[in-house]
């Protein structure tokens, strides 16, 4: 067949880009469909504004912590919600161009609108049809909504970044990273901030000490929890202002809600049937170890196959794809076991490798190291945040199966000890790595004795 392409990459974000871009470079033809942004969700609604916020939210922290560390403080800093909000998109349209170079530059056909499929082997994007030998889909995910009365008055993910006025007061539903990083910020910036979560602690799927960890302190910066809620009901009041009813009937005034309950594969505009490409039960896209969905040539990656929703892992995952296709080099494989991670809430939550219930599951006997200090700077700064550091070992083998730490830059230690562990550090490598002293990190290669064991055949020590 006489294809127009040799790839045609449904979407522009991370895993589409990168799969687009290392196919270009090995020579063959690419083309890539977006029909809104490029540079995906992470991009412009996701990762990037969202640590630019984050940043802008510590800065209240840190003008009283400056305090105790010698400096006056006149009068309560002013804060101009439109200069943070046009800065950061002055710096998203900025990436937006710095990913079309890329495209463009690696040789890339970029075709704006949104693609449908004809057959398996065509997309058509407005009145024009495309067609290619390998198809991946690459379209990301989108906000999940809850049909209650007032859905209309609720705001996602993706307004958010975009908001008119700054919230005085402010509710936020859902407990995972999304809503936990998003009710940091608001507060940070100076708003009457309310958590509303279903169940209790926050971010479901965490290791358990993080997760009670990061709560208490989300309540000590002064987050209002509503744990065991959920929003039945949103009306908008004379004032303009929004009357939120819970299920068991008490209700709250807010400026703005947040709906922060996760996101879905987004496969609606793609007329899959056309192609014969089968959605799993829960709505996202069945692929084997290659990618394929049950179409061999039509391959899928990122948030669309319903496996982790982060950046890196889109990256691999489209990296994977162009070199399985196109490269004679053996594509590296995606450790999903393996992977590091932070919530940019206040202080950051690092993580990487087994929860300590994931690792008493699958190790007969595992130590458990845990640490919670008060960091340097807040023996003068005075602030009540603390930080909180674990090592899971097992103790047949002696490696380090799983590290977790809540604290100032939790993401950026944690990006380390990801390394650590990919290598197969064990716990007398950690024990025999000199510390940076005076750090927080040098106590993960301090912990000398365990909390507590664990494991399959532990039953109490």
């Amino acid at each position: 067949m006489n294809y127009d392409f040799d790839l045609l990459v449904i979407g522009a974000g991370s895993g589409g880009v990168r799969a687009a871009r290392m196919a270009a470079q090995m020579g063959v033809r690419v083309a890539v469909i977006e029909s809104r942004y490029l540079g995906g969700t992470c991009v412009n609604v996701g990762c990037v504004p969202k640590k630019l916020f984050v940043y802008a939210s510590e800065f209240n922290q840190s003008f009283k912590d400056s305090v105790g560390f010698g400096y006056t403080v006149d009068k309560s800093p002013s804060f101009d919600w439109p200069t943070l909000r046009d800065n950061k998109t002055a710096e998203i349209e900025r990436l937006q161009g710095v990913y079309q170079g890329m495209l463009e530059n690696s040789g890339v056909t970029i075709i704006n609108g949104s693609g449908e499929f004809v057959t398996d082997h065509s997309v058509r994007v407005d009145d024009k049809v495309y067609s290619a030998a390998n198809i991946l889909i690459a379209t990301g995910s989108w906000p999940v909504t809850t049909p209650i009365p007032g859905n209309e008055l609720v705001m996602t993910s993706n307004e958010f970044f975009y908001m008119d006025e700054f919230p005085r007061h402010a509710v936020v539903v859902g407990g995972g990273y999304i809503a936990v990083e998003f009710a940091g910020i608001l507060n940070g910036l100076g708003s009457d901030t309310h958590l509303v979560y279903r169940g209790e602690p926050v971010l479901r799927g965490f290791d358990d000490d993080i997760r009670q960890f990061v709560s208490e302190e989300l309540i000590e910066a002064g987050i209002d929890i509503h744990y065991g809620r959920t929003v039945e009901q949103v009306e908008k009041q004379a004032d303009g202002r929004l009357l939120v009813t819970f299920d068991n009937g008490q209700t709250l005034v807010t400026d703005a809600v947040i709906n922060a309950l996760g996101r879905k594969a987004l496969v609606e505009p793609l007329k899959l049937d056309a192609a014969g490409v089968v959605l799993a039960s829960r709505g996202h896209l069945e692929v084997n170890e290659h990618y394929q969905t049950n179409v061999p040539h039509i391959f899928a990656v990122g948030d669309v196959i319903g496996r982790v929703q982060l950046t890196p892992v889109a990256l691999a995952e489209g990296m994977y794809v162009a070199h399985h296709l196109f490269s004679q080099d053996a594509p590296r494989t995606v450790n999903y076991g393996l992977i590091p991670t932070a919530v940019f809430c206040q202080p950051n939550l690092g993580t990487v490798g087994l929860s300590e219930n994931d690792a008493a599951g699958q190790y007969d006997r595992v130590a458990v190291y845990v640490s919670r200090f008060k960091a340097m700077k807040n023996t003068l700064s005075g602030s009540t945040h603390r930080t909180l550091m674990k090592l899971l070992v097992d103790t047949q083998t002696d490696k380090v199966i799983g590290c977790h730490m809540v604290g100032h830059e939790a993401g950026e230690i944690i990006q380390g000890l990801g390394v650590a562990l990919q290598a197969g550090a064990t716990k007398a490598d950690f024990d025999s790595t000199l510390g940076i002293h005076p750090t927080a990190a040098e106590e993960f290669v301090t912990m000398r004795t365990p909390t507590r064991f664990i494991g399959r055949t532990v039953k109490s020590e």
